[in-house]
C-alpha cells in the first residue's frame, strides 16, 4: 500500500474515532436529559409537591367515580383569596362523598416557605395544595383547556361523566351547583 493511501486511511480512522465519540456524548446527554426531566416531574419542598405539567397531566386524566375540583389560584391573586374560603367548606362539606379538591398554586417555588406555607397555615387550608411550577406556560395553560386565557383563579371540574372549566371567581352555591351538574345524585 502506498504512503498516501496510508496516510488517507489513518485520517479515515481518526474521522471516525471523533465521530464515534461525538454520538457517543450526544446519546449521553440524551439520555441524561431525559432522566433528569423524568425526576423534575414531580418532587417536594418543605411537605409541599412542586410539580411541572408532566407531573400535574396525570391527576387531570383521571376517570372514576371521583369529582375532582383543580382550583388555579395563588396567594397574591386577591380574587383567588376571596374564594378559598368556598373551596374549604366544599371539601369540608363532601369529604366522604367521592369529591376532592386540590388546590393547584401558581406562586413561585422559591416563596413556598416564606409565603405559600404561612398561608396555608394561616388560613386553615386542608385540601391538597400542589405547586405548578412550569415555566412553559403557553404549552400547558391550552392542554388545562384551550378557552383559558392564563388569569386567575381558574377551575377544572370533572369527573367520569363530564369536564367543566371557568375562568372566574367562584362562589360557594355557583361550585356546589356545578358539583351537582356532574353528579346529581350528590344533591
Amino acid at each position: 500500500m502506498s504512503l498516501n493511501k496510508l496516510n488517507q486511511l489513518a485520517v479515515y480512522q481518526n474521522l471516525m474515532t471523533k465521530t464515534a465519540i461525538y454520538i457517543t456524548a450526544i446519546l449521553i446527554i440524551i439520555a441524561c436529559a431525559a432522566f433528569s426531566q423524568d425526576k423534575k416531574s414531580v418532587r417536594y419542598v418543605s411537605g409541599i409537591k412542586v410539580v411541572d405539567y408532566n407531573g400535574l397531566q396525570p391527576l387531570l386524566e383521571k376517570s372514576n367515580d371521583t369529582t375532582y375540583i383543580i382550583n388555579f389560584w395563588a396567594t397574591w391573586c386577591a380574587p383567588c383569596i376571596k374564594e378559598l374560603p368556598y373551596f374549604q367548606q366544599i371539601n369540608d362539606k363532601f369529604a366522604g362523598a367521592r369529591v376532592k379538591v386540590i388546590l393547584v398554586s401558581l406562586d413561585f417555588e422559591r416563596q413556598i416557605e416564606s409565603r405559600l406555607i404561612p398561608f396555608i397555615k394561616k388560613n386553615s387550608v386542608t385540601p391538597e395544595v400542589i405547586v405548578l411550577n412550569d415555566p412553559d406556560a403557553n404549552n400547558w395553560i391550552d392542554k388545562i383547556d384551550p378557552s383559558w386565557s392564563g388569569a386567575l383563579p381558574a377551575t377544572l371540574f370533572f369527573n367520569k361523566n363530564g369536564r367543566k372549566f371557568y375562568e372566574k371567581e367562584f362562589t360557594y352555591d355557583e361550585i356546589r351547583n356545578v358539583i351537582f351538574e356532574l353528579n346529581p345524585q350528590l344533591r
